[in-house]
This record gives structure tokens, C-alpha cells and sequence, in this order.
């Protein structure tokens, strides 16, 4: 994620309460990550918080007063004050004795008092040994604040919990992960809430032998970043993925593949449930005809190797009758020439309906990089170029489009229905 100032996070006030576990040195980042994402951060320490990290770390990161009690010379109602000014609550780590408190409705410090004073979205990060969080009476505390409170539970992960107390789920997700899920309590769309995104991402890679292939330099950052974007919105995204060294998006279901043969398959099988698919990925148009099944060596070659290709599957041609109905396709064409000619081409005859184009060959955009510039062309014939955006900016405005579109649709739909009516 870029750590310039952004939406959703861009303007917001964020309480962020951090509880007595050992994760609470993460929430020193956790508030550094979301001050420099443009939100002003408001901590509230309890107690038990300050036998682990100290008010003033907080207030360094921040610029802004950690606070900690609840009478204090703000007077009684700064609990008030927060709670009403807040635009997300965010509890992280959330201990098991802060988990049954909060499920209680206890007012019995600052932070309990907040949550109690708050109509803003919560979000709550468990942290804790994975015994006591496999505990009932912890799973019923959790099940009470998501089902009946409408609290967002993120996390906990799996991982190394604190010294000698070895692995499993209970440690606090890192803290990129936990600006997201505070994202997705600020960007939750109407439009995409609920609705399933299908994303194509990376290149893929076709093997000439089991150590070579044929490949591009795409490293998915593009679809990566149209995938976290869609599920910050709310929606469920599925994320069809080449070969990447990238950390997967949060809360994604991300399907791993090697070859166009395999994404083709992948996208096939899960196509008619998208109610939008965005085919990023760089799919290798060739691969060899005949694999070979060990290594060639150069010995062997005579100082020449030729390799014979044939095309692969078209992942967003072959799978365009399978689409849903009504639903959104957005693809994606990457040239050295004739930009807007290719593009137009590629958004007729794969029945796209925006098409993003991007120059290989232009500084700053393309492959490896951070940032891009694109045009969107759209089926009704619109054509935008947008000025050089890092490419989580390129993915909400992607969204933004899409978002318009499903709008669109519907309303055509309504009137269609409203049409009909009965007849006499």
C-alpha cells in the first residue's frame, strides 16, 4: 500500500483503542501507517495498554495527545466527544478480558465508554494464545459484538504468538492488514457491497523445460490493487493470480496458477458468478507445443535451441459467453504502438465494456513500477486519460466507473420491469 495521504482514509478520524497484549507494540506502526494515509488518529490507551507501550509513542507518531482516562480536564464527556467526531472506531489488539467487557457493554474506562458514545463502524482485532481464543465463552463474546453489535472482527492470524507459547491463531493481523480492514469500515460501497469481483492478475508462465518458461514482467500489481480496492468496498473478490511475488491482497481469495491453460480453466469455473470480472493479468498469447521433461543442456543444443509455439487460450474471449448476465467487464491493453487503435480493436471483439490502455513504453507506467498512466475507453465510445496516478489511485478510478455502470444498469433494469407490468 502507498503511504501518501489517500481515500478512504484521507480526512478521516479514527480512534484507535489499543488493550493490555504484547501485539500493542504493532499499534505503534498501526497509528504511524494511518496518520500518513492523511487520517488524524486519536489513541486511547487503557491500563493494563500502558504496561506494555507508553502514551508518548503514540503522540510522536500521531501529533496528536494519546489519551487514557476517562474523568480527565476535557471533562466527563470526552468520551462523548469521541465517540461522536469518530468515522471508525478501530480496537487493536483487542484482549479477551477488553473482548467480554466490550460484549457486556461495560463504561468502565475510556474506551468502553467511546463504544458505547460511537455510531461510527467498529472494527475489533483480536490478539491472544490461541487457547484462549479457541475458549467459548471468547468465541461467544466475538459472535455477540459481529452479530448483534455489527462489529467488524479482523482477524486474529495464525502465526508465532509470544515467546513459548508457539503457533497457532490468535496473533494480531500485521498492520497493513489492519489499515484495510479500517479501509473497508470507510469505503463499504452500496453498489459493490455484497456483489462477487472476479480479478485476473500477473503473468503467467509457460514452461520450455522444468526450470525455463516463456513469460512477461508483469509483477500484478495492477490487478493486485483492483482486487484489495473491490474488497475495501465491500465487495467478495476472488483473485486469479500468475506467479507473484507480491503479499496477497487481505480478505481476497486468491487462486494460484502457473500457466494461461490453468488461469483459463480458473476463470472458466467461477465466470458466471462474477458480477464484475477485471481481466489484468498478462496472459502469455503462446506457449511451446512440446514441454520437455528435463532440463535441457547447452551441451545438447549444438549452441542453438529452437522452441515451437502455439497459441493459448484468449482467458477473456473463451470465457465471454460464460459471463453473467448484467454483469460488468473491464479489460486491460498494455502497447508500444497505436494505443488508442489496439484498444478500441481489443474492447469491440471481447465484449469489454471499459477497456484500460497503457503505454509499455512511456516512463513511470507499464510493468514494475508503482505507478501508471492510462486512458479508459468505454463501450459507448467515451475515451479518458488520467494524468500519472500511483496504481491504487488507476484502481479506484477504475472502480469508480464500474460502480457508475452497475448503477446504470439497474435502473435500466427497474424500468424495464416497471414497463412490463400485467396485462388486461
Amino acid at each position: 500500500m502507498t503511504l501518501t495521504p489517500r481515500p478512504p482514509w484521507k480526512g478521516k478520524r479514527i480512534v484507535l483503542g489499543v488493550t493490555g497484549g504484547i501485539a500493542a507494540y504493532k499499534s505503534i506502526q498501526l497509528a504511524r501507517d494511518l496518520t500518513r494515509l492523511g487520517a488524524e488518529v486519536d489513541t486511547v490507551l487503557t491500563a493494563s495498554a500502558r504496561k506494555f507501550v507508553a502514551p508518548l509513542s503514540f503522540e510522536g507518531v500521531t501529533g496528536r495527545r494519546a489519551l487514557t482516562d476517562l474523568f480527565s480536564a476535557e471533562g466527563a464527556a470526552l468520551h462523548v466527544r469521541l465517540g461522536r467526531d469518530a468515522d471508525v472506531v478501530c480496537v487493536a489488539p483487542a484482549t479477551a478480558d477488553f473482548i467480554a467487557r466490550a460484549a457486556q457493554g461495560r463504561a468502565d474506562d475510556l474506551l468502553c465508554t467511546t463504544l458505547l458514545a460511537t455510531r461510527a463502524p467498529v472494527v475489533v482485532c483480536p490478539a491472544m494464545n490461541d487457547r484462549m481464543y479457541a475458549h467459548v465463552q471468547v468465541q461467544e463474546n466475538l459472535a455477540h459484538l459481529r452479530d448483534v453489535l455489527g462489529y467488524g472482527i479482523a482477524g486474529p492470524a495464525e502465526g508465532a504468538l509470544a515467546v513459548g507459547e508457539g503457533e497457532g491463531p490468535g496473533r494480531m493481523l500485521e498492520p497493513w492488514q489492519i489499515e484495510e480492514a479500517v479501509g473497508r469500515a470507510l469505503a463499504t460501497s452500496p453498489v459493490l457491497k455484497g456483489r462477487h469481483v472476479l480479478v485476473t492478475a500477473g503473468p503467467t508462465r509457460e514452461p520450455i523445460d522444468p526450470v525455463r518458461y516463456v513469460g512477461n514482467r508483469s509483477s500484478g500489481r495492477m490487478g493486485y490493487a483492483v482486487a484489495q480496492a473491490a474488497w475495501r468496498r465491500g465487495a467478495e473478490v476472488t483473485l486469479v493470480s500468475g506467479p507473484s511475488a507480491l503479499e496477497p491482497p487481505f480478505g481476497v481469495t486468491v487462486v494460484p496458477v502457473g500457466t494461461a491453460e490453468e488461469m483459463y480453466e480458473a476463470v472458466r469455473s467461477r465466470i458466471d458468478g462474477a458480477d464484475v470480472s477485471v481481466f489484468a493479468a498478462a496472459v502469455a498469447d503462446f506457449r511451446p507445443i512440446d514441454p520437455r521433461s528435463r532440463k535441457v543442456k547447452r551441451d545438447e543444443t549444438g549452441g542453438e535451441l529452437s522452441v515451437s509455439l502455439e497459441a493459448n487460450p484468449d482467458v477473456a474471449f473463451d470465457t465471454r459467453e460464460a459471463r453473467k448476465a448484467g454483469s460488468i467487464a473491464v479489460g486491460f491493453a498494455l502497447e508500444t504502438d497505436d494505443l488508442l487503435d489496439h484498444a478500441r480493436a481489443k474492447l469491440a471483439k471481447k465484449g469489454f465494456d471499459l477497456l484500460v490502455a497503457n503505454d509499455a513504453t512511456e516512463e513511470g507506467a507499464g510493468f514494475e513500477v508503482a505507478t501508471n498512466r492510462v486512458t479508459i475507453l468505454g463501450a459507448d465510445g467515451s475515451v479518458e486519460a488520467l494524468p500519472l496516478l500511483a496504481k491504487e489511485a488507476v484502481a479506484d478510478e477504475i472502480l469508480d466507473r464500474v460502480e457508475r455502470l452497475l448503477t446504470d444498469r439497474q435502473a435500466g433494469d427497474s424500468d424495464d420491469q416497471a414497463e412490463g407490468g400485467e396485462g388486461p
